[in-house]
């Protein structure tokens, strides 16, 4: 019974599959990790310094992520740029629904009471673009090492960034 369930895991691993499940099951495998100190969560050095400029502009920042909110506050609490919880507003995963599916943008916009097109959203998947441009939302695509490739008409339709330091965006204040 227990390697049928690590086979289960270990094939929808393979996959990348999203499931609510299985990034529990990774949340909860995490903290031990984490709280050990055998692990950190990788934060591009550029981010920290972008995310400040925007909070102290008036701006709210919040994860969306296909890992579950234990998971992300794990990673963000113990990063390689030290604990940056403080700089977060809150937290969605697939509970909110799944990142490839506009209305979880609507639901994420209804729920922190802004517009969803007062929204920009960073992500580094254009299946997940495109489902925000669907809700209204505005969006960059990031571009990282390690990242899938984009198409030559990804790299022309979306606006692409290397880095948080080329957002400009204007104060909500």
């Amino acid at each position: 019974m227990i390697q049928a369930v690590v086979d289960n895991v270990c094939w929808q691993m393979s996959l990348d599959r999203k499931t609510v499940a299985l990034k529990q099951l990774q949340g909860h495998m995490w903290r031990a990790a984490f709280t050990a100190g055998r692990m950190k969560g990788e934060v591009f050095e550029d981010v920290v310094p972008a995310v400040r400029k925007w909070r102290e502009a008036g701006m709210k920042v919040y994860v969306y992520s296909s890992g579950s909110v234990e998971a992300q506050k794990l990673i963000f609490g113990h990063s390689t740029e030290g604990d940056i919880l403080e700089l977060i507003d809150g937290h969605f995963d697939t509970k909110i629904g799944y990142k490839v599916e506009s209305e979880s943008y609507r639901k994420i916009a209804d729920s922190i009471g802004c517009s969803t097109n007062n929204i920009l959203f960073l992500t580094d998947v254009t299946l997940e673009a495109s489902a925000a441009e669907e809700a209204d939302v505005h969006v960059a695509v990031v571009v990282r090492p390690g990242n899938a490739g984009l198409t030559d008409d990804e790299k022309t339709y979306y606006s692409l960034i290397t880095s948080f330091s080329e957002l400009y965006l204007p104060s909500s204040t």
